[in-house]
């Protein structure tokens, strides 16, 4: 049976929001896994069919949990998952398009294909008091990251990813 993982890592709960949508989205379609970050490794990856990551922009950069992540499992994958489809959703307080740019990086290491440009969804947080409170991130952005995971679900049960 096919199986979508959704990995993704949250310190203020804007990613963790957008992440659960995309899980609820995916969930009628597919099995569905959700996981940290910090317990995620590389027999998750290789179960899966296909794979969302959802994170946060840190000083206009991948998150180091998310990117930790991607260190602990890159090699024990590698060569093992290509071609699998994969997104991924970025929870901005300005622009995240380096933290988009890093992660399309190592999904190209990996050899994974893009099925969608990213999602990112900024929170406009640029005051240091902002930027470190808990994060709510609005329905229509949450409607977004829904509609992302139940076209991965969908895709990937169809196989048409």
């Amino acid at each position: 049976m096919s199986q979508l993982l959704i990995v993704y890592h949250s310190r203020t709960g804007g990613s963790r929001q957008m992440a659960e949508a995309a899980f609820a989205g995916a969930q009628p379609e597919i099995t569905t896994r959700i996981l940290k970050a910090e317990t995620a490794g590389p027999d998750d990856l290789l179960a899966a069919h296909g794979y969302i990551f959802c994170a946060p922009e840190n000083l206009a950069a991948l998150s180091g949990v998310m990117k930790n992540f991607f260190d602990r499992c890159y090699y024990p994958v590698l060569g093992q998952i290509e071609g699998r489809p994969y997104a991924q959703m970025i929870c901005a307080g300005s622009d995240g398009q380096n933290a988009a740019r890093q992660t399309a990086r190592i999904a190209t290491g990996w050899r994974l294909r893009e099925v969608q440009a990213p999602l990112i969804i900024c929170t406009h947080a640029q005051t240091p008091e902002a930027i470190l409170a808990e994060k709510t991130i609005p329905q229509e952005a949450l409607s977004d990251c829904h509609d992302l995971g139940a076209a991965m679900g969908a895709g990937i049960g169809m196989g048409a990813f």
